[in-house]
């Protein structure tokens, strides 16, 4: 009897022994994942670019690196835009949110210290290949003003400083800083449906076209005008899809004019009710669909029209291909002519 107990006291303590031991292999991955200093250290609340108001005052530069791309919003004459003097006009309101952010952001607890667990939490250095986003303020002199490594996992945005392995969980918010086409000013038009009046369309194969509706009618009404008036539409919806497409401009991404290489396939030209046309023509890139705007100015909308030239007058804008097809269709899509009456002459009768 005396055996039996001493095997079933062995056995607890052996199965004690290995629930202390995974408790303990617990703790030791909980706390090689966070690291040595997820603490409060003597940084906790401190501005992560201390006097970053100076700093932005003189900032020539801010560029960004990541693993697969770099890219720089330049100050210039003529504001902040992509790459330099001759880049593309940045969204302001973008901007502001990164030097809000900046301004704002706080230490808070340490992270891990282990450079193999930096890309864990988007710190790795990526001008290694690593997931972080590398910040850097330029004055005027080129001289790096401010630098932060920064990332995020989940909710939780992280910051170190360049020089130094010691991760932080930061207090704030930045923008998203993984793509350089989401800084590009793109609010060039705001024109509603119900503002158009008409829309003429010259397709690649050479055939035109004009749709037309009266003020105050559906966003289906359009029928088409002079000289196409008995020319019967496909479906309403085939006419209105086009007509329609400028209030639905969205580009997604943009490139000089004087870099197409293609000629142009075909044009769209929207009319508003109050004078104000917008021509739009369309290219086949090598590497994607692009196209071109220009307003003409007229009656009560030459001031919109000037507008217009003056954000997008040398550049060509590139579109998904189903919102390209927008602007593009066959005319045989949206119409179909008109059956021509053929008189044949009967025979007289004896």
């Amino acid at each position: 009897m005396s055996d039996v107990r001493s095997k079933q006291r062995i056995r607890r303590l052996q199965i004690m022994g290995g629930i202390a031991i995974g408790l303990t292999a617990l703790t030791f991955t909980a706390h090689s994942l966070h690291g040595p200093s997820a603490r409060s250290s003597e940084r906790d609340g401190q501005r992560v670019i201390p006097d970053f108001a100076a700093i932005r005052a003189d900032a020539s530069e801010i560029r960004v690196t990541l693993s697969d791309e770099a890219y720089t919003l330049a100050n210039t004459q003529d504001g902040w835009k992509m790459g330099g003097p001759d880049g593309y006009p940045i969204r302001p309101d973008r901007l502001a949110e990164l030097a809000t952010g900046l301004e704002g952001l706080s230490w808070g607890e340490g992270r891990t210290r282990d450079p193999d667990k930096l890309n864990r939490i988007g710190l790795g250095d990526p001008r290694d290949g690593g997931t972080g986003a590398l910040v850097e303020i330029l004055d005027e002199d080129g001289k790096i003003t401010a630098a932060l490594i920064t990332g995020r996992k989940d909710s939780r945005v992280y910051g170190r400083l360049p020089s130094e392995e010691q991760a932080f969980q930061v207090n704030g918010d930045l923008p998203p800083l993984y793509s350089h086409d989401a800084w590009l000013d793109f609010d060039i038009l705001d024109i509603n449906s119900d503002a158009i009046s008409a829309v003429r369309l010259f397709d690649s194969m050479g055939e035109s076209l004009y749709l037309q509706r009266s003020v105050g009618s559906s966003d289906r009404s359009f029928v088409p005008g002079p000289p196409f008036q008995d020319f019967r539409l496909v479906s309403r919806l085939a006419a209105s899809t086009p007509a329609l497409a400028l209030t639905r401009f969205a580009p997604i991404g943009v490139k000089p004019a004087s870099k197409l290489q293609t000629r142009t396939v075909a044009r769209h030209i929207t009319e508003t009710h109050d004078g104000l046309e917008v021509e739009l023509r369309a290219f086949r890139e090598p590497d994607g669909y692009f196209v071109t705007l220009r307003a003409i100015e007229a009656g009560e909308g030459a001031h919109r029209g000037s507008t217009i030239n003056d954000k997008a007058e040398g550049w060509a804008y590139q579109l998904a291909e189903y919102d390209w097809n927008e602007f593009t269709p066959c005319v045989s899509s949206i119409v179909r002519a008109p059956v021509m009456a053929i008189e044949t002459r009967q025979p007289a009768q004896p």
